[in-house]
């Protein structure tokens, strides 16, 4: 184990009090400023929650329906508010379930602090009943992991937990525990951890990079910058927004960057990616300085590397150095909390205005708006769009709503269209894609964020396999708006069949329920609309709601997502239609 550093400013005062493992579990807990937590006992856990029992005031346990969507929750809260999300299960089965969403949060830097119960050390390695080996199993998909067999392990590695999950580029990381640990008793002293010997969680910035950086951005004739989720992990918001508006830069974001910027801002040119706008796709192949900051340089961004940027001297601003030169070979890296760089290059960089070059992006969204996005918000066709029932979403919250989406076509209809005027509003699953994060994920973040209005957009597919949480959002009154944008079809695998396998629909078909009826089961309140001439009332029902709302809209069944990068092409293939 590594040697760590811990605050001693409280040790002095504090006295050793004798408790159990368990207890020891829920002062650590307390002692990190938890006091939310989502998880599903069992037997290998059942001390923990024994001790749950007496911290009800202090600490507040949500029973999820299943383990995958307490970790989904954890992540929609730790998204929404910036702290470590925690999730907690049993052995076997219940520490299996946890790591969907486990691998989700290690891919999109979530925060997170899984909790399992294990089997009495005495018995590891004999296949006991639900006995399995899960930190063999996660450690693929965390930041850091430790089973602790012996008790006195109990506060430090704790410590060492939510420092690693939080510090640097946040992750998930998972602390099994072994019941023999959990009934024994040890001298309780907490001390937080604060450094971890050969662990640097933010690079410090190198002023020859920066210098480097400012050189090529200053002297840029088009210069592009794309940000990503960085931004909003390292709180430089109104750092991206004073350098974009100084160097007069155009700036677009990928699906986890959304937000970090107001939409409507004149320089905030759309999304790229493979379903991202015409304008900041095409044109990457044609600026000279390309300025990634907080992103990773995802194939879905990419498309084929080798026809990528190519013309483009790249710069890399980024906290991550194992991201530099990985996917896209770059000529100046950037390292350190992009807050801390933004704030020393901005001195560095010419007040400059780029009209010509933002007049290419602007006539490119006219093309885009009146081949596609026109169509998709104001319909006259007879059936509804997706497009359009963002667009009364947007209306209705005043652009103020938290959107967290699940995964397939309305994931990329809402990150195109939704608008947000604050950061930490979209919340959606990125690298991962997993369907069945909405739901629980829009749980989590109005639990998280009670003062602001949440929506989940999710599809017909996705839906159903996390239905089971609606028992949360009954059993708390949970106040989440959920709109399920119903085309009877697996969407987007429908469509790359379209595309891509000569029509052949295999398995894409959805005989549903009456989605109304089961969340009138759950007594929430629930409408369905099938008609545009009831959509605007609906919508507008729904978030005047003070209670939990379910509103199912049925969709063309055949309506593609477009703008479109085919999987593996260049982003100048972009398709229009």
């Amino acid at each position: 184990m590594e040697t760590l550093k811990a605050e001693k400013k409280d040790s002095k005062s504090q006295k050793a009090i004798r408790i159990t493992g368990a207890e020891a579990i829920i002062h650590c807990l307390l002692a990190e400023g938890v006091d939310l937590i989502y998880g599903y006992p069992g037997g290998a856990i059942m001390p923990v929650y024994d001790e749950l029992y007496k911290f009800q005031d202090k600490l507040t346990h949500i029973l999820t329906r299943h383990e995958q969507g307490a970790t989904h929750a954890a992540q929609g809260y730790a998204r929404v508010t910036g702290r470590v999300g925690v999730a907690m299960a049993t052995s076997g089965p219940g520490a299996t379930n946890l790591v969907t969403g486990i691998a989700d949060a290690q891919i999109d830097s979530t925060p997170m602090v899984c909790i399992t119960g294990q089997v009495t050390r005495s018995l590891l390695g004999s296949d006991a009943f639900q006995e399995t080996d899960i930190v063999g199993i996660s450690t693929p998909v965390t930041k850091w992991n430790y089973q602790i067999t012996k008790v006195e392990e109990i506060p430090e590695i704790m410590a060492k937990a939510f420092y690693i999950a939080r510090s640097g580029r946040p992750g998930p990381v998972l602390v099994d525990i072994t019941k023999n640990a959990q009934f024994d008793e040890l001298d309780f002293v907490y001390e937080k951890c604060t450094a971890v010997r050969s662990y640097k969680p933010v690079p410090k910035p190198q002023p020859s990079s920066l210098e480097k950086a400012a050189e090529l951005i200053n002297s840029a004739k088009k210069p592009f910058i794309v940000f990503g989720q960085g931004v909003i992990l390292g709180e430089a918001e109104a750092e991206l927004k004073a350098l974009v508006e100084k160097a007069g830069i155009p700036a677009a974001w990928t699906i986890l960057g959304l937000s970090a910027m107001d939409t409507d801002h004149p320089l905030n040119v759309g999304m790229v990616g493979m379903h991202g706008n015409y304008g900041p796709n095409m044109l990457t192949n044609e600026c000279d300085v390309l300025i990634a900051i907080g992103m990773r340089f995802d194939d879905r961004v990419t498309g084929d590397l080798n026809t990528y940027a190519k013309q483009a001297k790249i710069i890399h601003f980024e906290i991550d150095p194992a991201e530099v030169n990985k996917n896209v070979k770059v000529d100046v890296a950037v390292l350190g909390n992009a807050k801390e760089t933004l704030e020393q290059i901005l001195p560095m960089l010419d007040k400059k205005e780029h009209k010509e070059w933002k007049a290419e992006f602007d006539k490119m969204y006219q093309i885009e708006y009146d081949t596609l996005i026109n169509k998709d918000i104001y319909p006259t066709k007879e059936g509804l769009t997706m497009g359009e029932v963002i667009e009364q979403i947007n209306v209705a919250s005043g652009q103020k709503a938290v959107i967290v989406s699940d995964v397939g076509q309305h994931q990329m209809i809402a990150c195109r269209y939704a608008k947000f005027k604050q950061s930490k509003s979209n919340i959606t699953s990125g690298g991962l894609g997993t369907m069945g994060f909405g739901l629980p994920a829009a749980i989590g973040a109005k639990m998280g964020a009670m003062d602001r209005e949440v929506v989940a957009i999710i599809g017909d597919g996705g839906y159903q396999m996390t239905i089971q949480e609606l028992g949360v959002i009954f059993q708390h009154n949970v106040p989440v708006k959920i709109v399920v944008l119903n085309n009877d079809h697996l969407g987007m695998v429908r469509q790359w069949q379209e595309l891509f396998f000569d029509r052949r629909y295999a398995s894409t078909v959805m005989t549903n329920p009456d989605f109304v009826k089961i969340a009138e089961g759950y007594h929430i309140k629930s409408r369905r609309v099938t008609e545009r001439g009831d959509l605007q009332d609906a919508v507008k029902e729904m978030m005047a709601s003070k209670d939990p709302y379910f509103l199912e809209v049925k969709v063309e069944k055949e309506d593609n997502v477009f703008p479109m990068i085919p999987s593996g092409a260049s982003v100048s293939d972009i398709r229009l239609k």
